[in-house]
C-alpha cells in the first residue's frame, strides 16, 4: 500500500483528491505508525471515529526528538537532524525513501518557479553545510545538480564572488536564485550591498545566534534596498517536512497541492480553526510524509490569509527556538 502512494499524493489536483488521500494516509499511519497510533489512542481516537480531514489529530512535532517516527517497517535510507542550540536535542525525521523527498522538493520548485534546470543557483547556507544530516542542503544540493548552469555551486569562503557573478548570469538571460540563511544574507547585504535586480533572493529564516532577530518585515525591507529587488521569496520548511511552503515575497506562503495548513487553538490544541486573520498554532498536513507521520502540530504561530496563503508569526514561548540564541521562559 505505501508504496502505490507516491502516485496519488503527487497526482492531487482538487480537495476531494486531497481529503481521499489524508484519510487514507491517516488511516494507515493509525495502524502501522507506532508513535502515532499510541499518541492517538491517548487521546481516545479510533482509525474507525475518523471519517473527515477535519478530525485527524496532529502529532506535536517535540516527538521527533524522542522518538522514531516511522510507518511501516521499511529500512531507513537518511536520518535528516534539525538545527539546534547547543544543549537542545534535536530533530530526527528518519526518512525511508529519499526518492519521496527529492520528488517532492522538485514538483515544489516547479509548482511556484519553473523548471530547476534553467536556473543558476547560488546557496548561501554556511551554518547548515555544517551539519551532515540538513535536509535542507540535501535540497539545495539536489537543485545545484539539476541546474544546466556548471557555475550554481554553494558559496562559502568565496562568497565574495557572488556580487559580481549573479548579475553576470542575469544580463546572459539565465535565471538566477540565491538561496540563504538570513545571517548570511545579511552580512552579504551590508558588506557588499551587490544590484541583484532580477535575481530571486530566498531567505529560509534562522538567525543561528549570529544577529539579533528582527521580523521578516524588518528583514525584507534592508534586503530590497541594498540588493535593489523589489520583493525577497521565502521557504518555509522543517526537518520533520518532506515538503516546503514558499513564499513569492511579502511574507505570504503557499503550499502545493499535497500540503495543507490548519490552524489550531493556542489555549486549546486539540481545537482546529480555517478564520482568517487570526493568530493560532500552525498544523500542517504533508501528505509527502506518508512513511512517516502527515499530520503534525508545529511549534509555529501563525495565521491564514486571504487567497489560501498563510502568514509565519514566530514561535509558541514554550517551543525551542530551533537554531536561535535565546529560549523564552
Amino acid at each position: 500500500m505505501i508504496n502505490n502512494l507516491a502516485g496519488s499524493v503527487f497526482s492531487i489536483s482538487n480537495e476531494k483528491e486531497f481529503g481521499e488521500t489524508a484519510l487514507e494516509i491517516f488511516r494507515l499511519q493509525a495502524e502501522s505508525n507506532p508513535v502515532y497510533r499510541e499518541y492517538i489512542s491517548h487521546l481516545g481516537t479510533s482509525a474507525g471515529s475518523v471519517s473527515s480531514v477535519k478530525q485527524i489529530p496532529y502529532l506535536p512535532v517535540e516527538l521527533f526528538k524522542s522518538h522514531k517516527v516511522i510507518t511501516g517497517n521499511t529500512g531507513v535510507q537518511k536520518v535528516f537532524e534539525s538545527s539546534g542550540t547547543t544543549g537542545i536535542d534535536t530533530s530526527r525525521h528518519h526518512v525511508t525513501d529519499l526518492a519521496v523527498y527529492e520528488e517532492s522538493f522538485i514538483r515544489c520548485f516547479r509548482y511556484f518557479f519553473g523548471n530547476p534546470e534553467e536556473y543558476f543557483f547560488a546557496g548561501l547556507l554556511p551554518s547548515y553545510l555544517e551539519r551532515e544530516n540538513s535536509s535542507l542542503v540535501y535540497m539545495v544540493n539536489k537543485l545545484i545538480s539539476i541546474s544546466a548552469d556548471k557555475r550554481s555551486s554553494f558559496f562559502i569562503d568565496n562568497s565574495r564572488l557572488l556580487p559580481d557573478l549573479l548579475p553576470e548570469v542575469r544580463s546572459s538571460g539565465r535565471k538566477a536564485m540565491l538561496i540563504g540563511v538570513t545571517f548570511a544574507l545579511l552580512d552579504m547585504a551590508e558588506k557588499y550591498a551587490p544590484d541583484l535586480s532580477g535575481t530571486a533572493v530566498v531567505e529560509t529564516g534562522g538567525m543561528k545566534g549570529r544577529r539579533k532577530e528582527m521580523t521578516r518585515g524588518e528583514l525584507h525591507a534592508i534586503l530590497r534596498e541594498r540588493f535593489n529587488v523589489d520583493r525577497v521569496c521565502s521557504e518555509y520548511g522543517m526537518t520533520e517536512l518532506l515538503s516546503q511552503a514558499w513564499s513569492k515575497g511579502e511574507g505570504i506562503f503557499h503550499c502545493p497541492p499535497w500540503m495543507k495548513i490548519r490552524l489550531r487553538e493556542i489555549n486549546d490544541p486539540l481545537s482546529v480553526f480555517d478564520d482568517q486573520g487570526v493568530a493560532g498554532g500552525i498544523n500542517i498536513i504533508d501528505l509527502a510524509n506518508f512513511n512517516s507521520c502527515s499530520f503534525i502540530a508545529t511549534g509555529d504561530l501563525g495565521k491564514l490569509s486571504p487567497g489560501g496563503g498563510f502568514e509565519v508569526l514566530g514561535r509558541f514561548g514554550n517551543s525551542d527556538l530551533r537554531g536561535c540564541n535565546l529560549l523564552v521562559p
